[in-house]
C-alpha cells in the first residue's frame, strides 16, 4: 500500500492547490451563516471527490495488475490521455492569462456565492471537485492507480480516503482558521482570497502544465515497461 500512496499522494497534492475552490469557500465564510455553509461546502468538495474516485475503482475492478504487480497498461494508456490534455490546458492558459495580475477577474458566479441556500453550496463544491478540469482528471489517475494496484478491497478504499483528505487540505485549511479564530481570521482569510484572485490563472497553468508532465512520464513508463 505505501507504493500505491506514493503514486497518489503527489497527485492529492495537485488537488490541494486549487485557487478558485479556496476563493469560494473565503467567500462562502464571510455569509452570514459562514460557519455551517463552510461545512457544507466542505463535505460536497469531500464528497465529489470521493464519488469520482469510487466510480474509477469499480471500472478498473480489483486485481487488475499484470503479473509482475505492474499497473496494467490501461492504466498508462489513461495517464498519458490525461497527461497530454493537461499540458494543452496549461498552455491555452498560460498564453490567455492578464498580463496585468491586478487586473485579474473572478468568475460572475462568485459574486452571488452569499444568495447560494446549503444545496446550491453543497453541488457547487461538488462541481469544483469532480468537474474541475483539474482535480478531474488528477481524481480519476490516482484512482486508476489504485485500482489497478492489486490491493484487497478495504486497501484500495482506505487509499482512496487518504488522497481525499489530502486533496481536501487546501479548502480544510481556511475552514480550520475561521473556526478557531471566528471574526478574527476575516482579515487574513481575505488577503488569501486576494493574493489567489490575482495569480489564480498563472498558478493553474503551472500545475496543469507540471502534473501533466508527471501524468505523461508515468503513463510512458507504465506503457513502456
Amino acid at each position: 500500500m505505501g507504493e500505491v500512496l506514493g503514486d497518489v499522494l503527489g497527485l492529492a497534492a495537485g488537488v490541494a492547490v486549487s485557487p478558485l475552490p479556496i476563493i469560494a469557500i473565503i467567500i462562502v465564510l464571510a455569509t452570514p451563516r459562514g460557519r455551517v455553509n463552510g461545512l457544507v461546502f466542505a463535505t460536497g468538495w469531500m464528497v465529489g471527490l470521493s464519488a469520482l474516485g469510487a466510480v474509477m475503482l469499480v471500472i478498473g475492478g480489483q486485481g487488475s495488475a499484470d503479473s509482475h504487480g505492474q499497473p496494467a497498461d490501461w492504466v498508462g494508456a489513461l495517464k498519458i490521455v490525461l497527461g497530454v490534455a493537461l499540458v494543452l490546458l496549461a498552455v491555452r492558459l498560460w498564453r490567455h492569462r492578464p498580463a496585468d495580475a491586478t487586473q485579474a477577474k473572478l468568475p460572475q458566479w462568485m459574486a452571488a456565492l452569499d444568495r447560494f441556500t446549503p444545496v446550491k453550496i453543497f453541488l457547487l463544491a461538488l462541481l469544483l471537485s469532480a468537474g474541475n478540469l483539474k482535480n478531474a482528471p488528477l481524481t480519476i489517475a490516482a484512482a486508476a492507480s489504485i485500482s489497478s494496484s492489486g490491493l484487497p478491497v478495504g486497501e484500495q478504499i482506505a487509499a482512496l480516503a487518504v488522497f481525499v483528505v489530502v486533496a481536501s487540505v487546501g479548502l480544510l485549511t481556511p475552514l480550520g482558521v475561521f473556526l478557531v479564530m471566528g471574526e478574527r481570521a476575516k482579515n487574513m482569510l481575505g488577503n488569501w482570497k486576494e493574493w489567489a484572485a490575482r495569480h489564480n490563472i498563472a498558478v493553474m497553468a503551472v500545475l496543469f502544465f507540471v502534473f501533466g508532465l508527471k501524468l505523461l512520464g508515468d503513463g510512458i513508463g507504465v506503457v513502456s515497461s
